[in-house]
């Protein structure tokens, strides 16, 4: 092969294409789609410490997270399940979504909820710290991904209850559950395959 032929491979195009490919690789994975191999100890602790690096306005850093593993899963499968029942009323009760929230969260052997410890001064805007959270969500799906693990953010109304975020340790009204992540092994091989619209058609250009 000629030196005509080696691709420039300089330092800027190499990250580029690390963040790139990374950014690209990631997948919603329902809990349904992952299998019952444990995830270890030390990559749990990599995903949440990479959740910690989340941008934070004023370092607030709001992200609050419960691991529910082993057993925690059928504890956290029972309250939802009464959770929905007494939330539900009668003429809308689903037994479909009941059965659901019984079984859901022994699908995946991790299962995160996702809390928002709001600032006591409320100097930041509340909007500004659930922000703050997705990102961190968003350190954990992509550390997952890269590790070649399946993730899925799930947020059923009744995660947004008071009685989810005081049955979680927040007992400021204030605070907020934003929902669950599910992480885990896929069962196949085969990673999914993803798409997006064209980008030109989501981006406005104000150049004077």
């Amino acid at each position: 092969m000629s030196d005509d032929a080696v691709p420039n491979l300089d330092p800027l195009s190499l990250r580029l294409a690390a963040a790139n490919a990374l950014i690209r690789r990631r997948r919603s994975i329902k809990p349904k789609d992952m299998s019952d191999k444990q995830v270890e100890k030390e990559h749990l602790a990599a995903i949440l410490e990479n959740a910690n690096w989340a941008p934070t306005h004023g370092m607030t850093q709001p992200w609050r997270f419960t691991v529910f593993a082993e057993d925690g899963r059928q504890r956290l499968a029972d309250f939802l399940q009464k959770l929905y029942k007494d939330q539900m009323p009668e003429d809308k009760f689903r037994q479909d979504k009941y059965d659901k929230f019984g079984t859901q969260p022994l699908l995946s052997p991790i299962v995160i909820a996702i809390g928002m410890s709001r600032q006591k001064n409320e100097a930041i805007p509340e909007i500004e710290e659930i922000e703050a959270v997705a990102c961190a969500v968003q350190n954990i799906h992509l550390t997952a991904s890269a590790l070649g693990m399946a993730g899925y953010w799930s947020s059923p109304p009744i995660c947004y209850t008071d009685e989810m975020r005081v049955w979680l340790g927040m007992p400021d009204e204030r605070d907020k559950c934003l929902g669950f992540f599910y992480l885990g092994w896929p069962k196949g091989e085969e990673w999914p395959e993803g798409n997006r619209g064209d980008m030109a058609e989501k981006v406005t250009w104000v150049a004077s």
